[in-house]
């Protein structure tokens, strides 16, 4: 009895090896690799088992778009052209990764002269990139109690960048109750939109600021900007809009005192307004060069 189940053993064993040695398989050391930008990273394809002496060997990157060669008849084309090596037997090294080489990659092998002929595996590649300089935005002054947004944009950075605001060099907490400093002050902090909003400015919120944007692949911060906050003269403004009222009351008084003493009459009696007498009494007159002044053209006549 125990014979023969050595002998089922040792069969079962020839068989998978006999299997095994017929059959392509693959597999890779690292199927999410990551890597900086314009740094190198290595897509490793590794022959388990073959028996197929010249395999064919191809990689195809994967995207939206549908699959794309990057390795085929023993060249390196399309996106990877003169940026790839392959390392033998089948591993694919970039030498120089670009953002757009994040996809997902497929090794394929085919060995003719194996029982099971086909097989593959996938890589994630993601190629990480440092996130530039972010815009800000800082108002310069700002009225005590009144509200202020600070902005900080930047859309270049992958993965997606997060932000950090920094007053006076000094990091400001995502909550203002976790830190003394900032206790007294009221805002709101987005990590995720680069926004920092003070619902009422106080004289302590006035400083330098400026806004870090990180990722895993490193951080870009703005040059700093002050912002000041400053008290409203309630005070000079009631006096300022006073004083308007009573310059716009003296001149008001001014034109009704102009009125009444005849300053803006429209018409004067003036010698060139003289009309003539209407004639009626034989008479024709002549006037004169001397204003005013008539004599007679004609005697009268009886």
């Amino acid at each position: 009895m125990a014979k023969t189940r050595l002998a089922c053993l040792l069969t079962l064993l020839s068989t998978h090896c006999f299997f095994s040695v017929l059959a392509v398989v693959l597999r890779t050391s690292d199927e999410s690799p990551w890597t900086n930008e314009f740094d190198k990273i290595e897509l490793s394809c590794l022959i388990e088992s073959i028996s197929t002496t010249n395999p064919r060997i191809e990689w195809k990157k994967i995207t939206s778009e549908g699959p794309s060669y990057v390795y085929f008849d023993k060249k390196i084309s399309g996106d990877l052209e003169n940026r790839a090596v392959i390392r033998e037997p089948a591993t694919l090294l970039i030498t120089n990764a670009t953002r757009s080489d994040t996809a997902k990659y497929r090794c394929e092998v085919t060995a003719a002269d194996d029982l099971k002929s086909f097989d593959e595996i996938v890589i994630n590649l993601i190629v990480r990139v440092k996130p530039v300089v972010p815009k800000c935005s800082v108002p310069k002054s700002v009225p005590f109690g009144k509200s202020a947004e600070l902005s900080c944009v930047e859309d270049e950075g992958f993965p997606k960048s997060q932000y950090q605001w920094f007053k006076n060099n000094e990091e400001i907490p995502d909550d203002p109750k976790t830190s003394l400093k900032f206790s007294n002050s009221s805002y709101t902090l987005n990590a995720d939109t680069g926004t920092l909003k003070f619902i009422a400015v106080r004289k302590e919120d006035g400083g330098d600021y400026f806004c870090r944007a990180k990722n895993d692949a490193g951080f870009s911060q703005c040059p700093a900007q002050p912002m000041e906050v400053y008290d409203i003269d309630v005070l000079g403004i009631a006096l300022g809009v006073l004083v308007v009222v009573i310059v716009l009351l003296c001149i008001t008084v001014g034109i009704c005192c102009a009125y009444k003493r005849g300053f803006f009459s429209s018409e004067k009696q003036t010698g060139n307004n003289y009309k003539v007498p209407a004639k009626g009494d034989g008479v024709d007159y002549v006037r004169t060069e001397d204003e005013g002044d008539f004599r007679h053209k004609s005697s009268f006549v009886i």
